[in-house]
């Protein structure tokens, strides 16, 4: 078994595709590349494959991680390059590297999204800068969702880790953020520019770091009781 975990792309020809479609591309991707895709058990089996944090629609990004498991150990860039000769236009595979089957799942480990967000303002980059010193300042950010009918009201400050201005040019400015994204709450860029007074939708909002969670160390005891249940999960599906 290997859990390879790969950082890859998303460009603007696909950046308005749904996070099931990637999905889909992914598993045909690894299928066409013939590589061994480690399967799940039960009556559905389906393949092992699992992102950190799925991007929303209309976002590019440099910085996906995804892990997939294979049932053999491959040489990890033998297997990168199998995978690249199959990217569609958008996608790219960036780097990869063979990860312990004992460490938590991505999902579990990742803890804030970081962006870059083009945006149109009439103002200067001193009066920008000094809106996002002011907003960092507050204690809460009241905030109001409308979802399937339902109004929800919350404070989005705890989901606003940081927030600086990255570039100011003509009207536009380029916004760094680093956002809550757990299993808690995921912050949005566009909600924060809003909250800042923007009138326009961002014009760009591109993901470049996924944050995670450095692990505590796994007791030996429960990595052997793991390993021997995934042996066992083994035979029998042989």
């Amino acid at each position: 078994m290997q859990r390879l975990r790969i950082t890859y792309g998303r460009g603007d020809a696909v950046k308005y595709i749904s996070h099931l479609d990637v999905m889909r591309f992914w598993d045909r991707a690894f299928r066409r590349a013939h590589l061994p895709l480690a399967m799940s058990q039960g009556f559905h089996p389906h393949p092992r494959i699992s992102v950190a944090a799925p991007l929303p629609v209309g976002v590019t990004s440099e910085a996906e991680l995804m892990d997939v498991h294979f049932d053999e150990a491959l040489p990890v860039e033998q297997a990168l390059e199998r995978l690249r000769a199959q990217m569609a236009p958008g996608f790219t595979v960036l780097s990869g590297e063979t990860v312990s089957e004992d460490l938590p799942s991505l999902q579990a480990l990742v803890r804030f999204s970081e962006y870059l967000v083009d945006g149109e303002t009439a103002l200067g980059a001193d009066e920008v800068a000094t809106l996002l010193s002011d907003l960092l300042a507050r204690a809460d950010i009241p905030w109001e969702l409308t979802r399937d009918g339902e109004v929800r009201q919350y404070d989005m400050r705890p989901q606003l880790a940081d927030l600086w201005l990255a570039a100011a040019t003509d009207g536009l400015v380029t916004l760094g953020m680093r956002l809550q994204t757990d299993g808690k709450a995921s912050g949005r860029p566009e909600q924060v520019t809003r909250v800042l007074g923007f009138e326009e939708a961002p014009l760009r909002i591109h993901r470049t770091q996924l944050v995670l969670e450095k692990p505590l160390p796994v007791p030996a005891a429960v990595i052997a009781q793991r390993r021997a249940s995934r042996e066992e999960a083994e035979r029998r599906r042989r």
